[in-house]
């Protein structure tokens, strides 16, 4: 077993070290676990490599709740022997998204900002029986020191009747003072976030915690399994031109500073495309207040672009992973992590006006937005932040390709197949084709742009013909539809393939 006592420096709490096997047998069925972890960071690795291992033997199930997504030694180990039986707030598992729609898991997708409150409330089926998390180091009093994802993982703590803690050997002790850890009281004792700006601290620097509530310590030397991100395309890099374009206009017409106001990004290829084309922009002394900070952050401040970020987790690629810790000292000057109800809170984010950069599956004509469904039913991912920060930003812009599935799919349609944000939170709609700026635009107005800026040429008759004889059928309704063709492209796609 790896030696980790020189990272548990409370001399008391040594001799509750144990393998992760032993650990993971106090674990019961239909207990409610709540882990670390925020995108494939911080989540925990020994302890559910060997329950799953336990389940192949002995199968059963829990109910598991994280920060967001985890990686493939929790979510994908857990879910390949069907051992979760609900699972909250969002996930990005193939096997457990196939487990989702196939109904073997219940599947709870929230707003990330509500997460932590949902489970202190007692609404997912009472308290958190055990609570696992990752350090990379427990303090002399038994505070434990997260990793690169804060997550639910400090309310969880909070709550639990008992608490794991897997230190990581491979996780670096340079990640200490990294936290701003902040719990908020619930109603009616909640009182006003006290932050104005990124940078500002509010909180500890550590997961405060009794030592009487730890049961075990596990050691792991096992590393992040961070995810790879893609090459930045040509339709990447249109989709960050517009924007720097609209927001080098906002200054101009002096609705933002030389600086802009903070930016907040989604996850994955498309967002981190769009972070990294301020790179080659003239802006800078950029600040971020957004969940993730993916490798395009890295390059602003390499680019010395980026004065502060704070995000819940830290979520590069593999080769970002390695860059980050082997730059820790200079980057920890210019990054934070806080709790995700800290990171995604809607007061904060109205009250600092952050500038909302998040992704969509499909948008149609009128602004509304889905990201999470394919086709209306089968679970894509989750909501994540997203609508945490479109309600409540000061600017929110969604991003997708004009077509998927290689020009089978129009990411433009006549109706949303589902939807997660409404006309009414979103501010403009980008694709390579173009830029949509729908404020102050009434939804017959916002339909011709839409369908002019961003669509897809090869779909842009088809919407034109759709909304034109709507707006004929409907006598010039508030918002035209003819409802029986509203969804007749998805119904097209799932009966031949193509949309077209």
């Amino acid at each position: 077993m790896i030696d980790i006592r020189d990272r548990v420096r409370n001399k008391e709490l040594q001799s509750k070290i144990v393998s992760a096997e032993e650990a993971a047998a106090y674990i019961k069925p239909n207990m409610n676990v709540a882990t670390s972890g925020f995108t494939p960071s911080g989540y925990v690795k020994a302890v559910p490599t060997a329950l799953a291992k336990r389940m192949e033997k002995e199968p059963f199930k829990i109910n598991l709740w994280t920060g967001a997504s985890t990686g493939i030694e929790e979510d994908g180990a857990l879910a390949k022997v069907n051992g979760i039986n609900v699972r909250m707030p969002y996930q990005t598992n193939k096997e457990l998204r196939n487990r989702v729609n196939s109904g073997d898991v219940e599947y709870i997708d929230m707003h990330l900002s509500e997460s932590a409150q949902f489970a202190r409330y007692g609404y997912m089926g009472g308290g958190i029986d055990v609570a696992i998390v990752e350090a990379c180091a427990i303090t002399e009093e038994g505070n434990i020191i997260p990793t690169t994802s804060l997550g639910n993982s400090a309310s969880y703590v909070q709550q639990a009747d008992v608490v794991i803690v897997e230190v990581n050997t491979t996780q670096p002790l340079e990640l200490e003072g990294m936290h701003d850890i902040y719990v908020p009281l619930d109603p009616p004792h909640r009182l006003p976030i006290p932050i104005v700006k990124p940078n500002d601290r509010i909180g500890t620097p550590y997961i405060p915690c009794s030592p009487d509530k730890i049961k075990f310590i596990v050691p792991c030397d096992i590393k992040d399994h961070t995810r790879p991100l893609g090459e930045i395309d040509d339709c990447a890099k249109a989709m960050s031109s517009h924007i720097i374009e609209l927001l080098n206009n906002e200054i101009k017409e002096g609705r933002m500073p030389a600086n802009l106001l903070p930016l907040q990004s989604g996850v994955g290829n498309v967002a981190n495309a769009v972070i990294h084309g301020f790179v080659e922009s003239d802006l800078k002394d950029l600040s971020v207040y957004t969940e993730v900070i993916q490798d395009g952050m890295f390059d602003l401040i390499d680019a010395g672009k980026l004065s502060f970020a704070s995000g819940t987790a830290f979520s590069p690629s593999p080769e970002g992973l390695d860059r980050f810790y082997k730059n820790i000292k200079e980057y920890r000057k210019h990054l934070m992590l806080r709790p995700e109800e800290i990171s995604n809170s809607p007061e904060v984010a109205r009250r600092i006006g952050v500038i909302a950069m998040n992704t969509a599956i499909e948008c149609d004509i009128y602004g509304n937005v889905n990201s999470t469904h394919i086709m209306g039913t089968k679970m894509m991912n989750g909501i994540g932040g997203s609508g945490d920060f479109a309600r409540n930003a000061y600017l929110t812009i969604f991003c997708t390709g004009s077509t998927a599935k290689g020009g089978a799919i129009s990411s433009i349609v006549p109706f949303c197949s589902h939807i997660d944000h409404t006309e009414h939170d979103v501010d403009i709609i980008v694709t390579e084709q173009g830029l949509a700026d729908l404020r102050g635009l009434s939804p017959r107005q916002r339909a011709k742009v839409i369908i002019e800026k961003c669509a897809h040429p090869d779909y842009k008759p088809m919407l034109l013909d759709y909304y034109e004889r709507a707006v004929t059928a409907t006598k010039n309704a508030q918002t035209p539809h003819i409802i029986s063709e509203a969804l007749s492209w998805h119904e097209k796609f799932v009966e031949t393939g193509s949309m077209k």
